[in-house]
């Protein structure tokens, strides 16, 4: 059986809340485009590390073990949500995003750990640059949706959020007609998060 894998931070609460509120006021500001875009619920929110994709559950150990490598050769650090924007571009916005800051040398460092530990075992990590980011929403038109490129400006003015990533997450995604479920298959902590 395959299992659809990706690994991750997952924000706490307090960030989540932060997410919902941008969400809101980004549903605000959207007007008529609010159904072209597909919102990721603020619960299933998460910082992807490497997006592993189908993954036959008898090699489940090996990326288990890697992944927990990779964390404990890591430690924690703080990241700092504040402040959206749109891939490709604010203007024509085909996916919406909250910033993240902080400490991003050390997230850059356990994402090349990652990849290190991973590839061996065939997971070859993202060949473009990583930039960390929590997904809000999809548009649902390849054009994305235009109107919010100030809007989006204006959150970057907002205080931002900050918590302590601790531990890394494997997570399973489990594709439905209602969305996408996570649920959590191994937690690994950061080298010395104790």
């Amino acid at each position: 059986m395959n299992l659809r894998l990706f690994v991750a931070l997952e924000p706490p609460d307090l960030v989540r809340r932060r997410l919902a509120a941008i969400q809101a006021d980004l549903k605000r500001a959207a007007g008529r485009a609010l159904a072209e875009i597909r919102w990721i619920p603020p619960e299933n929110v998460h910082l992807t590390l490497q997006f592993l994709g189908a993954v036959l559950d008898d090699r489940l150990e090996d990326v288990k073990t890697a992944v927990a490598g990779a964390a404990l050769a890591a430690v924690p650090f703080h990241l700092e949500v504040g402040g959206a924007g749109g891939f490709p571009s604010a203007r024509r916005a085909r996916v919406l995003w909250a910033a993240v800051g902080g400490d991003v040398a050390p997230l850059r460092e356990l994402v090349s750990a990652l990849g290190s530990r991973l590839a061996p075992i065939g997971f070859s990590p993202e060949e473009r640059p990583f930039s960390p980011h929590l997904t809000l929403g999809r548009a649902r038109d390849s054009r994305g949706v235009p109107g919010l490129a100030a809007h989006l400006a204006q959150i970057g003015e907002a205080p931002g959020v900050s918590w302590r990533a601790t531990e890394v997450v494997l997570f399973q995604s489990h594709l439905g007609p209602g969305g996408a479920r996570y649920e959590a298959l191994a937690r690994a902590p950061l080298g010395r998060a104790g």
